[in-house]
């Protein structure tokens, strides 16, 4: 599902206008990002959380040429899935 999808479905469930569901949407993705950049997670309780994690500077190697090359450290976004919806996500087929 595509952004434009989701905004469609959400404006229908709720009964809003795709214009004010759009603003929501916008708003809360900000939200989210601006909390991550912070260091803060972002949970939602039966949804999952988002958190930040810190990967480790690493050397790999390039297929087929062998070549080295390092990867800095970095911080990463983690998903971590809530109860609820793995349950939800397993009984489908």
């Amino acid at each position: 599902m595509k952004k434009a999808e989701f905004i469609q479905l959400v404006a229908q469930k709720a009964g809003l206008s795709k214009k004010d569901t759009t603003s929501v949407v916008d708003a809360m993705l900000e939200a989210i990002k601006e909390s991550l950049v912070k260091g803060e997670s972002v949970s939602f309780i039966g949804f999952g959380s988002f958190d930040i994690a810190k990967r480790a500077a690493r050397e790999g190697k390039v297929p087929g040429t062998n070549k080295t090359y390092k990867s800095p450290a970095t911080n990463v976004v983690k998903f971590k899935v809530g109860k609820q919806l793995k349950e939800a996500v397993a009984k489908t087929k």
